[in-house]
């Protein structure tokens, strides 16, 4: 059992930090790979080779410049559920993964039910960031349809989805609020961004 830090994870001020430097992170992730191509289409006819820099930019940034805008877009579920949140500490263990996989994280949230999720939208090592705690996570959200993870101290949110969602678990107490922030759909299905 955990106790509730705050009434909501957005009144701890570390947090309200912490969000401002991951949508400043992700602005930055936007702007890198949305800038050079943009800035080459514009000095087209006006600088030797502009043209064949632009397409040479569109073709490696294209792949990976969806992602990265809707990660940037998709921070302000990061917000909302902050907002709509406490913090709880719980106890969490980090599966040691093989290259390539993503991110997880085991959170056991009583005797009977531990939640596996996934760091996305890139995966981050929150060990590595735990620093004195790397047994303890600090998780706002419905541990039914993730929400978002931090460090102890809600220094570094990151949000977090079920590893494998489970539909059955639709509906009961907090399923409403859960809907409204937008961690589940009205499908019941957690949303995996």
């Amino acid at each position: 059992m955990s106790l509730a830090l705050t009434k909501a994870a957005w009144d701890h001020p570390p947090t309200a930090v912490g969000y401002k430097r991951l949508v400043t992170r992700r602005l930055g992730w936007v702007l890198s790979l949305g800038g050079p191509p943009l800035i080459a289409l514009a000095c087209i006819g006006r600088i030797p080779h502009a043209g064949t820099c632009f397409a040479l930019m569109t073709m490696l940034v294209f792949p990976y410049l969806p992602w990265v805008v809707i990660a940037y877009f998709r921070r302000l579920r990061v917000a909302a559920v902050l907002q709509a949140y406490p913090w709880r500490e719980w106890p969490c263990r980090h599966p040691v993964r093989p290259p390539g996989s993503p991110a997880t994280i085991v959170i056991p949230f009583g005797d009977n039910f531990t939640a596996t999720f996934r760091i996305i939208p890139f995966p981050v090592v929150l060990a590595a960031l735990d620093g004195d705690h790397p047994d303890r996570i600090w998780f706002a959200g419905d541990p039914r349809f993730g929400g978002v993870v931090s460090p102890v101290g809600g220094h570094y949110p990151v949000r977090v989805v079920p590893h494998t969602p489970r539909r059955e678990e639709c509906g009961g107490e907090g399923f409403d609020l859960a809907r409204r922030v937008g961690l589940v759909r009205a499908s019941g299905k957690a949303t995996r961004t």
